[in-house]
């Protein structure tokens, strides 16, 4: 029981330092991600027990360009999503994973947003391949293999590709019993 235990407290003190240590690298990147994506203003990420790490929540604050501090509950809804897509981008930019799926992020976004939105996934690119959904034209404008459902004249579902090389179009290869 007491080997049990020694090695539970050890565990607690591992996580408790890869935590705060993940924690500090993502809060740090956090603060760049905000002002990137809202053209200004300032965000930070904070404990809301720091004397207790394995217990403890994380709060965000927010300043956007021309506004008060605030907390994510008090923001638009646009604010709240580039709020939102600044944590993904700087939990990705730490801890890069080799895929993302985003599903219709986008919509609350207003074109000036939805640029530097798309900006920063650009610059992601090289280290994280995104699978978006979405109806936004500024977000497919950076894409480069485009998968789509369409209706058909004889109203069924018709599935279509599109791979983008540069400017020109060219048809995707689409293997449907994949």
């Amino acid at each position: 029981m007491a080997s049990l235990q020694e090695i539970i407290a050890q565990l607690d003190h591992v996580m408790e330092r890869e935590f705060l240590a993940t924690f500090k690298a993502i809060a740090g990147k956090f603060k760049d991600e905000f002002s990137t994506l809202f053209g200004g203003g300032a965000a930070k990420l904070v404990l809301s027990d720091p004397e207790s790490p394995n217990t403890t929540g994380i709060e965000i604050i927010a300043r956007p360009p021309g506004k008060r501090e605030q907390g994510l509950a008090l923001l638009s809804g646009g604010e709240r999503t580039l709020t939102a897509a600044a944590l993904i981008f700087s939990i990705l930019k730490t801890r890069p994973t080799p895929f993302c799926v985003l599903d219709e992020v986008d919509a609350a976004l207003d074109e000036a947003n939805v640029s530097r939105f798309r900006d920063a996934l650009k610059s992601l690119a090289a280290q994280t391949q995104f699978i978006l959904i979405t109806h936004n034209r500024g977000t497919i404008e950076a894409a480069d293999t485009i998968y789509g459902v369409s209706m058909g004249a004889d109203h069924t579902s018709t599935t279509l590709s599109l791979k983008l090389d540069g400017h020109e179009l060219v048809p995707a290869v689409f293997d449907e019993a994949s």
